[in-house]
């Protein structure tokens, strides 16, 4: 089928997969679940044949790195799903409660967001993170994978369409799209999809917000610091930064700036250079950085640039103040980090420093929906609006007032003969 009808079938589906029960979603996921399993070597043979063509064409590095899906991962990713099963359905929760009037009550409830379209890179696990995530909150969603993951995305959304509904869900909730004409197309249904979630670079987001009247949630990068302070312990400010930068390099919140207060800078530069040279990381800094450990020199570029490489740029600041200024000024507002052993530097920095994640003396790589307990994440939001940092299912949900009356009519209280009460209530929507 088309864009088109692919989106008026999903929109179709949202509003039976809206109003299914607990139960029943699990279940689908428990399918998922096991199907995943059972099938686990032909994924990894379908994710072998787009690693062989991905080297063919040269893939960078960092994409290569993300596009391995073998068995180990289909099992991970399967822990993923399980540990999803096991959290609370968030749809339907009373959120507030107020009584207007005697006999008329009014609740705000949560209920899915409706058709999601998710635009995403090379990480087949991505697929099986977004498609479960809305099954779990009710939505319904059209999926783009990268083309250079095009034989492992399609068996894993067969495998997932097929176990889900086999298991009772609405034919059509999940929808895969292979080809840069869909995303086009899919840009110009604003009456079927509710949602966008584009995950790809700066130049990508922007144009996807620049083209569609549908309301788009996201980041574009993920240009993550940590700040190093006066106050640090320098050794576990060391540890931090080799894990936040070397962990895994080719994510949006591994560490791409090192920020170090010059009072600490002299003793700590030098210790990290050394707790990162089995990794191979290339240094770019400032003069006073270059002044203390041998770099390459940084440009205005680098402090903008996100490597998801072995690359790390640093830079020695005067105090915190020039810290938050460089981090506001050149960061992705993704997540940035302060180690000190001082309490109210921290709560300075964390208050100042406009990011959705900040942290205090640990690693950046916990920006994370799963490590956060959101049962994996659609994506990361850097914006302003009904989520902000890791998308999980509380971010694929909006709300819905529900009003509970009795024959009530607005006369009498616009005439000022009936008061409101607008008292509030500690109890759960009825309906």
């Amino acid at each position: 089928m088309d864009v088109m009808e692919a989106a008026r079938a999903a929109k179709r589906a949202s509003t039976v997969l809206a109003a299914a029960d607990t139960k029943s979603k699990n279940a689908a996921l428990a399918s998922v679940a096991e199907a995943l399993t059972r099938r686990a070597a032909e994924i990894a043979a379908a994710n072998a044949e787009d690693l062989r063509c991905a080297r063919e064409t040269q893939l960078a590095a960092p994409l290569l790195k993300r596009l391995k899906f073998d068995e180990a991962s289909v099992a991970t990713a399967v822990a993923g799903i399980r540990s999803l099963i096991g959290l609370p359905d968030p749809v339907g929760q009373t959120l507030t409660a107020t009584e207007l009037d005697q006999g008329l009550d009014l609740y705000r409830v949560s209920c899915p967001i409706g058709v999601i379209g998710v635009i995403f890179e090379s990480r087949p696990d991505a697929l099986v993170q977004i498609s479960t995530l809305c099954l779990k909150s009710g939505n319904a969603a059209l999926l783009k994978g990268g083309s250079e993951a095009a034989h492992t995305n399609r068996i894993l959304a067969e495998i997932i369409v097929q176990a889900s509904e086999a298991a009772g869900m609405p034919v059509g909730w999940l929808q895969l799209l292979e080809t840069r004409a869909e995303v086009t197309a899919m840009l110009a249904l604003d009456t079927d999809i509710d949602l966008i979630v584009p995950r790809g670079s700066n130049a990508f987001v922007r144009h996807i917000m620049d083209h569609s009247n549908i309301p788009v949630l996201g980041h574009a990068d993920g240009i993550c610091h940590v700040y190093v302070d006066a106050a640090a312990d320098l050794d576990m400010a060391a540890a931090v930064v080799a894990d936040a930068k070397c962990q895994y390099v080719a994510v949006c919140n591994a560490t791409e700036t090192l920020l170090v207060h010059q009072a600490v800078a002299a003793l700590f530069l030098p210790r990290l250079r050394d707790a990162l040279a089995a990794h191979h990381v290339t240094l770019i800094g400032c003069p006073r950085t270059a002044a203390l450990i041998a770099v390459q020199p940084a440009t205005e570029a680098d402090w903008r640039t996100e490597y998801l490489d072995y690359t790390l740029s640093i830079r020695v600041v005067d105090d915190l103040p020039q810290a938050v200024e460089h981090i506001n000024t050149y960061g992705s507002r993704h997540t940035d980090a302060i180690i000190t052993r001082d309490r109210a530097t921290a709560a300075a920095f964390m208050d100042q420093v406009d990011s959705a994640n900040v942290f205090w003396n640990c690693s950046t790589r916990f920006s994370d929906g799963y490590r956060y307990g959101l049962g994996a994440e659609v994506g990361i939001s850097t914006s302003k609006i009904h989520a902000r940092g890791p998308v999980g299912l509380e971010g694929l949900l909006i709300y819905k007032w529900k009003l509970l009356g009795n024959g009530q009519t607005v006369a009498p209280y616009a005439a000022g003969t009936k008061p409101f009460t607008h008292r509030r209530l500690q109890r759960s929507c009825p309906l």
